[in-house]
């Protein structure tokens, strides 16, 4: 059976209350996530409800397609309202925990009501008499907004929220900050307090978690320049990243870190007042809580702040002011992410409202003169939000460009290289069974030989390599001591200045090829040379690189698992390294003392060591192949150093993370339209009052919800439906979204939380439009 792993990377645009829509697509996420666990663990928890109907369609998809597919969603991102669905998601999925209590918390506490800081709240009706008659008017005025745009049942209860804010407090924030970090906490709690513990991902795959905030006041960052040699710049984006893998014995984070994290991103301008760590410490107080990580997150963040003691100055304000939209984060994340199998690998971003917040321009009239506050609340809050994510598309697009043509020209150097290899060994050298001791002298053969032949080109290859390799060794040892977010650049010229004292400072020889101080170097350090061998070998596996029909299908599975289970051995070699408490001591001052950190690298690996073991386990699996297939991976394997001086000046990757095309999908309501057409406009009620809307109404937040689970039922099997190689039959994607839209409305039901008429109205809509 063909498998294949749908990874997701998800990133959630801000939309302030329609964090309540967001909610119901990340939901459907989540049970997506829980269906695929149950469809390859059957002694997973039991499933009802909707992830019973995604798990029966993955079901009918192996099927009828012979394809057995995983869905890992693993890289959340997010920004303002959306930063705050990919904390929730990225805990549920990492640590097992449920998404239904954060559901209740929503639709009862993402209320103005229950946001408003007490200090605000007006004392009486008459409060702020000079404010008085700028409620009246603006709620009685004739087309005034409430009118125009609220539904008859709801305008009583907008008009008197919306005339508690106006005669509140003015020119200070209305919504508590206080009272918003407690709500995100408990949510967490009751998250934890309700799940089966079991987490979503395999064991040993890393979640990657990173949401955007705006450190209003700045921090200072150098730049290096020509002249003068450095200067320093204030900058004001502030990344807050989480990474863990699953099951290492330790959580995604603190639900404290969760907490600040979401707080921050979150942290509308205007709406609420900027996040300051005294917030948080007063949290922990109220509650009694141990925060023992406390500053070795603030280092991690904040490491500026942190060495200039000014974390008590630091105010974070909305994360979508800079970045609304972190592709580059997602993009960032796929570094040190292993494969198990044939991949595809798609970014999907969520946009509640593609169409922005101002209407299609009528050609007949001309534009309105843009005003004094227009002007204002433009430039500093609608258009950065609603800035189009080219560049970002742009740069992914181009990453599947270069996955690309690295194919096109592995596969257009194939012949010849294999008639090199050929030649090298003579052709029986396929018949002989390999031994370690044959296959690692058939190995430096192939690799002195390659070099020679490679000319004048060597040289480029070698450098290439080697700078790659110095920069790789910085960030480890700068992940160690904590500081990933550092320029590893400092690190990896005093790495390149020991090891010229040690003798690399040419990299050839002069008969041809490399050194033998940069061999040893190679040998001891070079993990990502052996990765990208063997995720060649795992590219010639897969079917849509290389067709071969005497080849069966079962046996480029066996032959996946087994490579696939080689390359674990080198990414748990920097794991490893990453856990030395030598290197975490050292790796503080590696700049003062760089031989001993490569030492202590060299010692932790035992790349050599790792390299016997690697090749006794692929000597078994090439033993167990069918011939033609034997051929192929030997072919491959001896013929690498051939494709890898040809390639790798080009492509500039060390190997140690994904490259395969990227694949970009949208949700959003254009985007799903079996129920009901219109997008936005024909289904969200949040998007009032510059999308603050459900903020004044249970009703619109029902409402949205409802439809972010449906319209995110859609999507996802439109997801699983377009993975398939060909086609799904539109009857039976037709027939599972039919049952996922009535099991998702037969859920709220039968809970209660959302208003009988709504989910009557639309399942009358299903039935109509599917049967």
């Amino acid at each position: 059976m063909r498998q294949k792993e749908l990874r997701l990377a998800l990133v959630c645009y801000g939309g302030v209350s329609l964090a309540v829509y967001m909610h119901g697509i990340t939901k459907e996420v989540w049970h997506l996530a829980r269906a695929s666990r149950a469809f390859h663990h059957p002694d997973a928890p039991h499933l009802d409800g909707v992830a019973a109907v995604y798990r029966d369609f993955l079901q009918t998809i192996e099927t009828a397609h012979g394809l057995r597919i995983r869905v890992l969603p693993d890289i959340l991102t997010g920004a303002s309202a959306g930063g705050i669905n990919a904390v929730f998601l990225a805990q549920a999925i990492h640590a097992g925990h449920s998404l239904e209590p954060l559901t209740d918390l929503w639709l009862a506490n993402a209320d103005v009501s229950e946001l408003t800081d007490p200090d605000a709240e007006p004392l009486w009706r008459f409060a702020k008499l000079w404010a008085q008659p700028i409620a009246e008017w603006f709620l009685s005025r004739p087309g005034n907004a409430v009118s125009a745009t609220v539904s008859r049942e709801t305008r009583a209860e907008v008009r008197a929220k919306v005339s508690r804010l106006v005669r509140g407090r003015w020119f200070s924030p209305p919504f508590s900050g206080a009272r918003f970090s407690g709500m995100l906490s408990e949510a967490l709690r009751k998250m934890a307090e309700d799940g089966d513990n079991i987490p979503l991902l395999p064991h040993g795959h890393p979640v990657d978690l990173m949401v955007t905030a705006t450190d209003f006041r700045g921090h200072a960052e150098t730049l290096r320049l020509h002249s003068p040699p450095q200067v320093e710049e204030t900058e004001h984006r502030l990344p807050i990243t989480f990474r863990r893998r699953v099951g290492d014995g330790a959580p995604l984070a603190d639900p404290l870190e969760l907490v600040f994290a979401a707080r921050a991103t979150a942290s509308f301008p205007g709406a609420f007042p900027p996040l300051t760590l005294a917030e948080i410490d007063r949290l922990v107080d109220a509650e009694q809580r141990d925060w023992a990580t406390r500053d070795t997150f603030l280092q991690r963040i904040m490491p500026a702040h942190f060495a200039r003691g000014t974390l008590d100055e630091v105010a974070l304000i909305d994360g979508a002011v800079l970045v609304g939209a972190p592709f580059g984060a997602a993009l960032a994340a796929l570094y040190g992410r292993p494969e198990q199998r044939e991949v595809d690998r798609r970014f999907v971003y969520l946009d509640p409202r593609p169409e922005g917040t101002a209407p299609a321009p009528d050609p007949a009239r001309r534009p309105r003169e843009i005003g004094f506050f227009g002007a204002i609340f433009g430039s500093l809050s609608t258009i950065p939000r609603e800035q189009p994510i080219r560049d970002d598309l742009e740069r992914i697009a181009q990453q599947s460009r270069d996955a690309t043509r690295l194919r096109r020209i592995v596969l257009e150097l194939q012949g010849d290289i294999d008639r090199a290899v050929e030649r090298l060994f003579g052709y029986t050298f396929l018949l002989s069974r390999p031994t370690p001791a044959r296959l690692a002298g058939w190995r430096a053969k192939a690799q002195q030989a390659a070099a020679e032949q490679a000319g004048f080109a060597f040289g480029a290859y070698a450098l290439t390599k080697f700078e790659g390799i110095l920069d790789q060794l910085a960030r480890i040892t700068l992940k160690a001591a904590g500081q990933s977010l550092a320029d590893p650049a400092p690190l990896a010229a005093a790495f390149r200045r020991e090891l010229e004292r040690r003798g690399c400072a040419s990299l050839t020889a002069a008969d041809g090829g490399a050194s033998p101080e940069a061999i040893a170097f190679f040998r001891a350090h070079d993990t990502g040379f052996r990765i990208r061998r063997l995720q060649l070998l795992t590219r010639k596996l897969a079917r849509d690189w290389e067709l071969e029909p005497g080849i069966p299908e079962d046996a480029l599975d066996r032959a996946r698992e087994r490579i696939y289970a080689i390359l674990a051995l080198y990414f748990d070699a920097e794991e490893r390294a990453l856990q030395c408490p030598r290197l975490a001591a050292l790796a503080g001052d590696a700049i003062a003392r760089p031989g001993a950190v490569l030492d202590i690298l060299a010692a932790e690996r035992l790349l050599p060591a790792t390299d016997l073991r690697a090749e006794e386990m692929l000597i078994d699996a090439i033993e167990d192949m069918p011939k033609p297939l034997k051929r192929r991976m030997l072919l491959t394997y001896l013929g690498f150093p051939f494709y890898d001086v040809a390639t790798l000046p080009l492509s500039r990757r060390e190997g140690l993370d994904e490259f395969n095309p990227v694949k970009i999908d949208r949700i959003s309501p254009d985007d799903a339209l079996s129920i009901r057409e219109g997008g936005t406009a024909a289904t969200l009620r949040g998007t009032e009052f510059y999308n603050f809307g459900a903020f004044f109404s249970r009703d619109y937040r029902e409402n949205d919800y409802m439809w972010g689970r449906l319209h995110g039922a859609e999507r996802m099997l439109d997801l699983l439906a377009s993975t398939v190689p060909g086609a799904v039959a539109p009857e039976a994607l037709r027939a599972a979204k039919r049952a996922a839209f009535l099991a998702v409305l037969d859920e709220e039901e039968a809970a209660g939380r959302c208003q009988g008429g709504l989910i009557a109205q639309i399942r009358e809509e299903v039935r109509e439009k599917l049967g």
